[in-house]
């Protein structure tokens, strides 16, 4: 093999996949049996079944083949799932983070904001999304008011900041967590004397700044709480136990971190490395405050030039929950998940259940059609200076506070609107950038990226191909033959099952595989 040329690897192969396809059908039935045989909602289920047809080559695949040599290869299609499929989770990742920085967020410095909310709103947070959105809210309208009167206090009365919001389901140990990861711009824009958009910095917060941010937040979600009768408990109706009981009992498991069916229900994951009695140690970092179990922080600063840390952050923010890389299966069959950066009591692993593995990533499968990816202040989608303002410093050079550009009509939004362009991804191929898993996708519901109420006159988002990921992530080019060297090239998308069936057939690749050894249900 040639140096730098990608190698796929098959996804039925990682522990998560053979976890899934061997105890998959034993957590339904333990769920429908809990619950009276109503069992969880639909869309939870359908996710764990197409992830595990997600790089299944009898489901259809795409062929491409080297003109040079006439190697071809064939490559899979994928689910596009949205929380259990690490390939997919990181091909979505890679493309908004591309989208983000390319796309979105000028060339001005970029401050994060992350926001955590106490145990019992994380519940409440997981499937009300109208509820998240409230409570974002609150969050941004804070943010961007302080921005505002800094800009005040220094001589800047109509400047405007925005925000890029992800709201990320998990924990490092996989519990449910709903919480705000957003990207301010850390200033103000406003217009000049000549009517063009400038931006302008604005000093760090300082501790006290923040301190007084996040007692703001915590007040005004009370009072929201408040207004919408979600006080008190013991009057208040669950309405996700109303819908889904099963869904419940497992939220409310994963939010306290502990099991929820079998044997050891109510009692936490086994830790590994960790001291009992180390003392709980309340963090004193920099720019960082807690009231009333909101948790605000702002210590992660990005310079607008540089787009590669920025990309890392973005990144981090829209990761998928799980990585193949930091799963290991025990002899015992239990599931090792490797923590990336230890716990403060020393825990460096956590061993799972299979069937509490699979109970935690149901319960971080959010609703269909749910953005997590939203957009306030000056970049939202119709905000009247979002055009101006996405494309500052976009020049030869970069930009500086006394840069400017010209304010856009109100309707106009800068994108990427590319064509598709010919290749891999023609049909919406979707690969796994952070696995290593080259899948393509075909038919209704391609991966987009989620901007939030995008409207119906901006042009479409620039759709990356898989290759194109692939190279900016890894710098591997995975349309370089492996035999050659040359150019390979898409040539045709297999979907009939019949066709499907003979060719696999013709090339030996059409057995069924059984269950993996050793994870036989007992």
């Amino acid at each position: 093999m040639l140096p730098g040329v990608y190698e796929p690897r098959s996804a039925a192969g990682t522990v998560l996949h053979q976890v899934v396809r061997t105890h998959l059908e034993r957590f339904l039935a333990e769920t429908a049996a809990a619950t009276d045989g109503v069992g969880v909602p639909r869309f939870i289920e359908r996710e764990f079944r197409d992830f595990l047809d997600c790089g299944a080559l009898g489901r259809g695949f795409a062929r491409v083949r080297c003109d040079a040599c006439r190697f071809e290869r064939l490559v899979p299609f994928s689910c596009k799932g949205r929380a259990v499929c690490p390939s997919c989770g990181g091909r979505r990742m890679a493309e908004q983070a591309a989208h983000l920085v390319d796309d979105v967020l000028p060339f001005v410095p970029v401050r994060q904001w992350v926001l955590t909310v106490p145990h019992r709103l994380r519940y409440r947070l997981a499937f009300d999304h109208a509820l998240c959105r409230a409570v974002l809210g609150v969050f941004i309208r804070a943010v961007l008011g302080w921005y505002r009167r800094r800009g005040r206090c220094v001589g800047i009365p109509e400047g405007q900041s925005g925000t890029v919001t992800v709201v990320q389901r998990f924990g490092s140990g996989l519990e449910l967590n709903v919480h705000f990861h957003a990207l301010g711009l850390d200033g103000l824009f406003a217009p000049g004397a000549d009517g063009t958009l400038r931006f302008h910095r604005l000093p760090p917060p300082s501790d006290g700044d923040v301190a007084r941010l996040v007692v703001t937040i915590a007040r005004r979600v009370g009072r929201l709480l408040l207004r919408r009768g979600l006080v008190d408990d013991g009057d208040t109706i669950d309405q996700l136990a109303a819908e889904s009981l099963a869904l419940a009992g497992l939220a409310s498991a994963a939010v306290q971190g502990r099991v929820a069916l079998g044997p050891r229900a109510g009692a936490r994951v086994e830790r590994l490395g960790s001291n009992p009695d180390a003392p709980w140690v309340e963090s004193s970092r920099p720019l960082q405050a807690r009231c009333e179990g909101f948790d605000l922080h702002g210590a992660v600063a990005v310079a607008g030039e540089d787009r590669d840390r920025l990309e890392q952050l973005c990144r981090y923010l829209l990761r998928p929950p799980i990585a193949h890389e930091r799963l290991a299966l025990r002899p015992d069959g239990k599931i090792l998940v490797t923590l990336k950066i230890p716990w403060r009591d020393g825990t460096t692993h956590l061993c799972f259940e299979p069937i509490t593995l699979l109970e935690r990533l149901a319960t971080l499968t959010p609703r269909p059609r749910i953005n997590v990816v939203l957009y306030h202040g000056v970049l939202a989608p119709r905000a009247k200076w979002r055009g101006a303002a996405v494309a500052y410093g976009r020049g030869d050079t970069t930009a500086t506070q006394d840069d400017a550009a010209p304010i856009a009509a109100p309707t106009e939004v800068a994108t990427s609107p590319a064509a598709i362009p010919a290749g891999v991804d023609r049909r919406g191929a979707a690969g796994p950038a952070a696995a290593g898993v080259p899948f393509a996708t075909s038919g209704p519901g391609a991966v987009t990226r989620e901007p939030a109420d995008t409207p119906s006159s901006a042009a479409p988002p620039r759709r990356w191909r898989w290759a194109e990921l692939l190279q900016r992530v890894f710098a591997v080019d995975v349309l370089a033959c492996p035999n050659c060297g040359g150019r390979m090239r898409l040539i045709a998308t297999i979907e009939d099952p019949r066709v499907v069936r003979r060719i696999l057939t013709h090339l030996g690749l059409a057995g069924d595989e059984g269950p993996p050894a050793g994870l036989a249900d007992p």
